[in-house]
Parts: structure tokens; C-alpha cells; sequence
């Protein structure tokens, strides 16, 4: 069960707003490929890229079943506290938060189509 009106009632700022406007035109190669196969209802339900939520701005997002998906660059590594409480905050919220490295995009795109796909399943 989708968290009710999660995007819709939340305050934005214009700097977070023209961060995501800037993230979806600067989309990393491994981004770019997972957008290509989740866009469009592809998955049979519809996905946001760099969606803003409770001020973090997630990767990809499906609000009919309360699924993230984050794609993680080298960066996260050097940041691992940061994302632990993101991804809490987000859980905290209803939401269940999938993760996928760069690398693993790249190496393996359809296995992970395959475990975001299973993940809309289980909602």
C-alpha cells in the first residue's frame, strides 16, 4: 500500500527543486541505463527520476508502491552514514529502499531490472 499523497503534501524549495531539475539533465551513465528500462510503465507502474521526498532527493521512485531505488557512485562510499539515515528516514516513512552499485548497472542491467521488477511484485 503506496504512502498516501507522500510527494504531493510535502514543502520544496526552489534550490531542491532546481537540484533535481539538475540531476535528471546530468543523469549518470548508469542512471541512464536503468531509466531507459523503468520508464514509461515498462514494469507496469510508473517510476519519477530524482524525485524529491521529506528534502532527499531519490534516484527513482514509484509512488503506487512505495518503492526507491538508489543507483550508488563511487561518492557513497564516502558517505555511508548519510545514506543509513536517509534510507531510515525514508523506511521510517513506509517506503522500502533498493539499492544497486554503479558497476553492477553496468556488468548486469537485467538482473537488476529483474530484482526492481520483483520488488513491485511484493507490493
Amino acid at each position: 500500500m503506496p504512502i498516501k499523497n507522500i510527494v504531493t503534501d510535502q514543502i520544496v524549495t526552489k534550490a531542491k527543486l532546481e537540484r533535481a531539475k539538475e540531476l535528471r539533465r546530468e543523469m549518470t551513465p548508469a542512471e541512464k541505463l536503468l531509466w531507459q528500462e523503468v520508464r514509461a510503465n515498462k514494469l507496469g507502474v510508473r517510476f519519477r527520476r530524482q524525485q524529491v521526498i521529506q528534502g532527499f532527493i531519490v534516484d527513482f521512485y514509484c509512488h503506487q508502491v512505495g518503492l526507491v531505488v538508489e543507483v550508488d557512485g563511487d561518492v557513497h562510499d564516502l558517505q555511508k552514514d548519510e545514506d543509513e539515515r536517509r534510507e531510515k528516514v525514508l523506511t521510517e516513512m513506509g517506503l522500502r529502499v533498493i539499492r544497486f552499485g554503479n558497476d553492477e548497472v553496468g556488468r548486469d542491467l537485467s538482473a537488476v531490472v529483474g530484482k526492481v521488477r520483483e520488488s513491485v511484485k511484493k507490493r
